[in-house]
């Protein structure tokens, strides 16, 4: 059992923080950047071509912070990738010890830097659940069975801001079904959203992760604001460009929002986008 998964069946508060792979092979800030975080999270994310941008292989990367005695979250899109290939890769990371896997569709490759390569969705998030599961049992999508079967903690994604929510819930629940054991959403910036979602999920049985990002800058805000499934509140933004040291501004919303969430989550998952030094000032002023 890993110890994500340990803690999940314990009702900790889970804390986890996201780290993106370089796009290169320098890997020595991606390191101490995760060094930072060991003492403050309870797993590290590792991000999978994000932005569908092409980077080092998050594989490689959980690998490596396994060595170093961390706890890795492999995240793993179905944007690139065959049923063959991905199968393979859930295979390849439980032999090098990656047991934690985040599954997701990945952004299409128009929005990033290949717009014109070609997306394979072979699988989509549920079926990819439900092909991860099926191997725990010995055997393949294909019926083939399995010398040595993996065990794995298997999360998804979800949108507490998404509308219509009716939608969300649908996807959230079919997600569950297959096999997710946790949940980790968007970025939320107004807890009322994700205490909507949260009332309105029911009881569907699932630990929830809700996200939370470092607000860096007011451009940073701007640019947030224009995605969709992102609900940044007036009053926040104005807090942003009231602010003379915006980034402090942001760490102490980041804060605020964790605090108010502890009562309601199961755990929270920060996104601190190229800033996660700053990530154990923020733990430390939610008081986790």
């Amino acid at each position: 059992m890993s110890a994500l998964k340990g803690k999940f069946n314990l009702n900790k508060f889970v804390v986890t923080a996201e780290l993106f792979p370089p796009k290169g092979t320098d890997i020595s800030t991606l390191l101490r950047k995760a060094d930072v975080l060991s003492s403050v999270v309870d797993g590290i994310n590792v991000t999978d071509n994000q932005r569908a941008s092409m980077r080092l292989g998050s594989m490689a990367v959980c690998r490596l912070l396994k060595e170093k005695g961390y706890e890795a979250i492999l995240q793993l899109t179905c944007r690139d990738r065959n049923r063959i290939a991905l199968q393979s890769d859930l295979l390849s990371a439980y032999v090098l010890g990656i047991e934690n896997i985040l599954i997701l569709s990945g952004d299409h490759p128009l929005i990033g830097e290949y717009f014109d390569a070609k997306p394979v969705y072979d699988l989509d998030t549920v079926q990819l659940i439900s092909a991860a599961r099926l191997l725990e049992t010995g055997v393949d999508l294909a019926g083939k069975a399995l010398v040595g079967a993996p065990r794995y903690c298997i999360g998804a994604v979800a949108n507490p801001c998404a509308d219509p929510l009716e939608l969300a819930l649908m996807s959230l629940e079919k997600k569950v079904n297959a096999g997710a054991e946790f949940i980790q959403t968007q970025p939320i910036f107004n807890v009322e959203d994700f205490k909507k979602f949260r009332e309105a999920a029911g009881k569907i049985p699932v630990k929830m992760l809700a996200g939370v990002a470092l607000l860096k800058s007011t451009k940073f805000v701007k640019f947030l604001r224009t995605l969709p499934g992102v609900h940044i509140p007036e009053e926040t933004a104005k807090r942003m460009e009231a602010s003379s040291d915006p980034l402090a501004e942001g760490i102490k919303i980041c804060a605020e929002t964790i605090t108010k969430l502890k009562g309601m989550a199961d755990g929270v998952h920060i996104m601190a986008i190229g800033m996660e030094e700053y990530i154990p000032e923020i733990v430390k002023l939610a008081g986790i």
